[in-house]
């Protein structure tokens, strides 16, 4: 049994296309899995949620929502809004412990970024990897900008001792500029390792079976199939 823990450097950045793919490649091999979303924001009960997603891209359908709040807002912002009660850190803990009782993989996608609060008390999703002892895997932009908040978001993982599972660009543009092309490198440098994977903007709109390919050739060995970092960097033109 295995639980992996996705986390992004923002909200928007791909984090359940990411969790989808990773999810249909454990799938193909064979693995149970499931999938956990801890808190649910900004959708009501009758609107379809992440794991919506997943279930639709991945075909995986063991997928657990804990907590839902309406409002677009941090989960303990977002609970003290609707009134309700605030994600339990050890509920969470202790569900995704059951599953993974029963399952080859258990993935938690997060709500926002590392430090976005579960509770009024603190608690965030790095605590929850940290109680689990689960490797995080990071989802970042390729844009302007990416740099500082990856940086910062593997700072406050290393702080925490938290193992880092590797980085993947959530969406890669088609027609990447010369910032997107010189941020791989430096994001390689931030994580000190290659890239685990840069899955291709418009991927969350693709059928099942399109997207089952795209994650074939999105994500890195380790994440299960065939991505090549090298084979990526050497289709960047660094001078435009």
């Amino acid at each position: 049994m295995s639980i992996l823990v996705v986390t992004g450097t923002d909200t928007g950045v791909g984090k359940t296309v990411v969790t989808a793919a990773v999810a249909s490649l454990a799938r193909e091999r064979g693995a149970s899995v499931a999938v956990v979303k801890p808190a649910q924001t900004g959708v009501t009960d009758t609107e379809p949620g992440d794991l919506d997603e997943v279930i639709r891209l991945s075909g995986v359908t063991s997928t657990f929502e804990l907590s839902r709040f309406p409002a677009p807002l941090a989960p303990a912002a977002a609970a003290r809004a609707a009134g309700l009660p605030p994600v339990s850190l050890a509920r969470v803990a202790a569900r995704v412990g059951e599953l993974a009782e029963s399952h080859r993989l258990v993935i938690v996608e997060g709500a926002g970024g590392l430090l976005v609060r579960f509770d009024e008390e603190g608690a965030t999703l790095a605590d929850l990897a940290r109680t689990l002892s689960a490797p995080v895997l990071l989802v970042t932009r390729a844009a302007l900008g990416t740099l500082n908040h990856t940086a910062l978001t593997l700072e406050a993982m290393a702080h925490r001792g938290l193992e880092p599972a590797g980085v993947v660009i959530g969406s890669w543009p088609a027609e990447p500029g010369l910032a997107e092309r010189c941020n791989v490198t430096d994001l390689e440098m931030l994580a000190a390792r290659p890239l685990a994977g840069a899955l291709p903007e418009g991927s969350g709109a693709l059928d099942r079976e399109s997207f089952a390919r795209t994650a074939r050739a999105g994500l890195a060995p380790a994440l299960g199939c065939g991505f090549d970092p090298s084979a990526f960097r050497t289709t960047l033109r660094l001078l435009p």
